[in-house]
């Protein structure tokens, strides 16, 4: 504990000075997501040093840990109690960290159905920029009514402080799971999935994705016992073993699919990610991609050029859906430049306003979420 509050102490100077000095300083754990964003600018401030579980009671269901603490540490903790982070955040690398998947933001697989990052958290502490130590929230549900101002952290990528602690809500493993596949094109797999979402069932994540010509859609079922059995009875398509199945959830999650690795040989292409309503339709797509279908529908990845932007907007925002640069092409790594664009000057003027209450000076990852700070 002395040493945690030595590091802490280190950490909180760090910024002082900084601070003085009109230093930017860009806060990293374990950088799995610096191919993210904007832009990395800044002295790197690594938050590694904040590590360990400080407290957990599985029977309340929170988990408490700094926001160094290797996310996978976290997640073997969870799991030797029978609990997980039913979001399923990425890691995107065997470095990422409590902090960074808070401060990032995402979710995997699962995040449709049971939720995103920001409803699990239940608290947090931080350093804000003016080196002032800040906690919100606390460890239990009734801390986190009113301003939630600890929510507000996930997907901040960091600009608004550096997080020093979180606390989590976390959920019991299904006592059920199940994997379904069937061969459909992907009109066919939004039909199923928009009827399927109609109905009470145990659906936990689907994949649509087209290879070798072939369109198929992949079903999670996750419960009770009883609940998962008849649904594989009702819903049709073929069973998959669990076991075999799971890597592949997991390469999802990652995007370590055959999918996401086919944009390693043409670096002209960019990783888009569509917003969508569920409901949403199949859309007309620049240059036939084929995209890989989430979250029932309502996330779609785009493998496309930078310069098919354009496009790739109107077709989102004329079903009430947004598309931005998830990963940037690798030869033209100025594509990211628009992830973050707000969209209203109403909006900006907000975001700019929290920022300015957070870090007066803009010393906290400048340039990651927006030119202006």
């Amino acid at each position: 504990m002395q040493g945690m509050d030595q590091a802490l102490a280190q950490i909180t100077e760090r910024v002082r000075a900084a601070v003085a000095d009109q230093t930017p300083l860009r806060i990293r754990g374990g950088g799995t997501k610096d191919f993210h964003g904007r832009g990395l600018h800044g002295d790197v401030l690594d938050t590694r040093l904040l590590s360990g579980i400080t407290s957990y009671e599985p029977s309340e269901l929170v988990i408490t840990a700094r926001a160094g603490t290797p996310l996978a540490e976290l997640e073997a903790a969870l799991a030797a109690k029978g609990q997980c982070l039913p979001f399923e955040p990425p890691h995107f690398g065997p470095g990422a960290t409590v902090g960074g998947m808070v401060a990032a933001g995402l979710s995997g697989p699962a995040r449709a159905s049971v939720g995103a990052v920001r409803d699990y958290v239940l608290g947090v502490s931080l350093i804000n920029g003016r080196a002032e130590p800040l906690t919100f929230g606390g460890q239990v549900m009734k801390n986190v009514a009113g301003y939630d101002v600890s929510r507000l952290m996930a997907g901040s990528w960091g600009t608004l402080g550096l997080l020093t602690e979180v606390s989590l809500k976390v959920l019991p493993v299904a006592p059920a799971e199940a994997t379904l596949r069937f061969e459909c094109n992907q009109a066919d797999a939004l039909r199923k999935l928009h009827a399927w979402g109609g109905q009470p069932l145990p659906l936990n994540a689907s994949c649509w994705v087209q290879d070798g010509g072939l369109g198929t859609l992949y079903v999670r079922l996750r419960g009770a016992v009883a609940a998962v059995q008849a649904a594989c009875k009702t819903m049709g398509g073929t069973l998959l073993d669990n076991a075999a199945t799971a890597p592949d959830w997991s390469a999802c999650r990652d995007h370590t699919l055959p999918w996401f690795a086919q944009r390693a040989q043409q670096p002209d292409l960019a990783l888009w990610r569509l917003s969508l309503p569920a409901t949403a339709p199949v859309l007309a797509l620049p240059a036939a991609a084929q995209p890989l279908v989430e979250w029932h529908g309502a996330l779609r990845w785009v493998q496309a050029p930078a310069n098919a932007g354009d496009a790739l907007r109107a077709a989102a925002e004329a079903v009430g859906g947004s598309a931005s640069v998830f990963v940037a092409a690798s030869a033209y790594p100025e594509s990211a430049s628009g992830q973050f664009d707000p969209k209203s000057a109403a909006l900006a003027q907000i975001h700019a306003r929290v920022k300015q209450a957070f870090d007066p000076a803009g010393i906290f990852n400048p340039g990651r979420l927006a030119a202006a700070w």
